[in-house]
């Protein structure tokens, strides 16, 4: 008998898929998980044991850094939030959602505007100039297809997670259909497969890209901010982090407070006023404990 450790990357009817440095193995968890209330999700960092007939069984989930998303997916280092120039229409109050959501859960983001090609080019220059003040505060934006294609790949770290997010017809699944190119290999180099039934469609799977792995997941399409205490919420808006460090109060909220640096860089064009008005929007939707209806 002997343990081997993995990153779960698919699951399958009950069935786990875990790579690991000999090769991807199908497993199914031990019994304890289910008494303990815990469920491995694709994406956690597992330990693997396999026996002297080949069978093999998950038996330890390693520490996660976090699990976001339904279904979810465990580990994520970074997003690649799509948002839509056209059908949808591109929406800075959508863009601050899921900005917002990922900071709360420590996870970066990386923009990428989709569907450019269909809007003509004043329309295009008019988003552009938007999405700079975003590249300005700290998120990469791409706007152009082929260069994503060229470099995200190059910037996914060994072993990092990335994932996909945005708002239901963004073309996440034509941008997932381009960068997956090589997806197929995974399913084809299971060395142990215990389940020769009839598979359910996979809810989440990571495919090698990079050096790390991208998660193709239906989740992430709508953020429900709620959970987030009111108090914190100024911390997620990363610009208004760093400039509460001059203000007078500690723990300014950014309201009414005297020599607040955000108020003062807000009424200098220094913050977006949409930004702001998008802080003030969620700290309401926090204190009244629900979504907007349209947002749900």
């Amino acid at each position: 008998m002997k343990l081997a450790e993995g990153t779960v990357i698919g699951l399958i009817a009950g069935y786990y898929d875990v790579e690991t440095a000999a090769g991807i193995v199908r497993t199914r968890a031990r019994g304890v998980f289910r008494q303990k209330k815990q469920k491995p999700a694709v994406g956690d960092h597992v330990e693997i044991q396999i026996d002297d007939k080949g069978m093999s069984y998950l038996v330890k989930i390693l520490p996660r850094v976090n699990r976001i998303g339904r279904p979810a997916v465990a580990n994520v280092s970074h997003v690649l939030l799509v948002i839509s120039a056209i059908e949808p229409d591109f929406s800075l109050e959508l863009l601050d959602r899921f900005l917002t959501f990922f900071s709360w859960q420590k996870v970066r983001v990386t923009i990428y505007l989709s569907k450019a090609d269909l809007i003509d080019d004043k329309k295009f220059e008019q988003i552009s100039d938007l999405l700079s003040y975003y590249q300005k505060i700290g998120y990469p934006v791409f706007t152009n297809y082929h260069d994503v294609q060229k470099q995200i790949p190059g910037m996914i770290d060994k072993d990092q997670i990335w994932t996909l997010a945005g708002q239901s017809g963004a073309g996440k699944s034509t941008l997932l259909n381009h960068l997956k190119k090589d997806a197929n290999q995974a399913t084809g180099a299971i060395s142990t497969s215990l389940n020769r039934g009839k598979h359910t469609t996979r809810k989440v799977e990571l495919f090698k890209l990079g050096k790390g792995f991208l998660a193709d997941t239906p989740g992430f399409s709508s953020i429900d901010l709620t959970p987030i205490k009111i108090n914190e919420l100024c911390n997620y808006f990363i610009e208004f982090k760093r400039a509460s460090k001059n203000c007078k109060f500690r723990g300014c909220q950014h309201l009414k407070e005297p020599k607040c640096e955000v108020k003062k860089l807000l009424e200098e064009g220094k913050i977006m006023p949409s930004r702001y008005d998008d802080y003030l929007a969620m700290r309401m939707e926090i204190t009244e404990g629900r979504m907007p209806e349209y947002l749900k």
